[in-house]
């Protein structure tokens, strides 16, 4: 079905936990905004994660949630760093049409130290190591998976590597997360955290209009235009590169708002927002079924207690399971 397009104040704007695809026609951007509110929320707080290390899963959610909605077809699209810095491993995956699931691991005492040092920026939380994007579209067709170097770069820079070599598009991205510190209805303190993005990039009708630097900067004649690109890209790229942090992730200025501060000269329009939602795909029955693939001896090492308890990494669900329910039928 063709997304339908409507100018800013023809309907009511999309607000948190939706993806705003739009078009500036003037330059031949296209692209992708969300802010994420309660479905981020609900991630981060699930596993206590301290503030450096949110902060970072709320950045590479976004990244997923804004190239996971792009997919044309069912399947699931994952974002995962490995890097040697505190926060090791990051994953955050997104299922058509709508399901986001993500999940953090670090080292306590390195992380501790980074932050007494005064290093979490994330290129610093990450370390060296390696950022990959995978597109699964089942049984059917074999995963595709790009890898891009963590190279103490940001997240934003390593996502337009990965766009300059897998797709050969023109692309800029905005990340950002944010701690807010407020009141509830009934007057309480309140904590929760936010985050924003926008993907755009630049898809003329001739191809050839497409030129870029390489992935070291090219043969730039001056540090603002790199030699070759196209004038309607320089100028939306700059745009985009206007944008603050605190605008990405403001509840007072939505989505569709802030796209209209950036492009209302070019003319942008808006299409209709799609929901993610905060869904984890385990099940009892998923889970029972690799338990039934162990040894009777790696059931026999498993147990705890007379049962065997397996938690999700992602929702914190524990599954729990007695050993007679994992031996073979009769």
């Amino acid at each position: 079905m063709a997304e339908a397009a409507a100018a800013l104040g023809q309907f009511d704007f999309a607000g948190d936990d939706h993806v705003v695809p739009f078009q500036v026609e003037g330059l031949d951007v296209r692209g992708r905004a969300v802010q994420l509110g309660p479905m981020l929320d609900a991630i981060l707080e699930r596993h206590h994660y301290p503030a450096p290390v949110a902060r970072l899963l709320a950045e590479v959610v976004v990244l997923t949630v804004l190239l996971g909605t792009s997919l044309k077809f069912d399947g699931k699209f994952t974002v995962q760093t490995k890097g040697d810095g505190p926060v090791d491993l990051l994953v955050a995956d997104f299922s058509t049409p709508e399901n986001v699931r993500a999940y953090a691991r670090f080292d306590q005492a390195l992380l501790a130290k980074a932050v007494e040092a005064g290093e979490t920026e994330p290129e610093q939380l990450l370390g060296k190591g390696v950022l990959a994007f995978t597109i699964d579209q089942g049984k059917f067709a074999q995963p595709y998976q790009g890898i891009v170097a963590l190279d103490g770069t940001s997240l934003e820079e390593i996502a337009g590597v990965y766009f300059r070599q897998s797709e050969q598009i023109p692309t800029r991205v905005r990340l950002a997360a944010a701690e807010l510190f407020d009141r509830d209805d009934a007057g309480k303190p309140r904590h929760r955290w936010r985050a924003g993005g926008l993907v755009a990039q630049f898809l003329p009708e001739a191809p050839e209009r497409m030129r870029q630097p390489d992935l070291h900067g090219g043969d730039g004649d001056n540090g603002d235009r790199p030699h070759g690109e196209d004038d309607a890209w320089v100028e939306a790229r700059s745009l985009v590169e206007t944008i603050d942090a605190d605008e990405l992730t403001d509840p007072l200025v939505g989505t569709e708002r802030l796209l209209f501060r950036l492009f209302h000269e070019r003319g942008v329009r808006v299409y209709e927002p799609r929901a993610v939602f905060d869904r984890c795909s385990c099940s009892r029955d998923k889970i029972k079924g690799v338990l039934k693939g162990f040894s009777a001896e790696e059931i026999e090492e498993s147990q705890e207690n007379g049962e065997i308890a397996v938690t999700c990494e992602f929702c914190s669900t524990t599954y729990r399971f007695e050993p007679v329910e994992l031996q073979p039928a009769e």
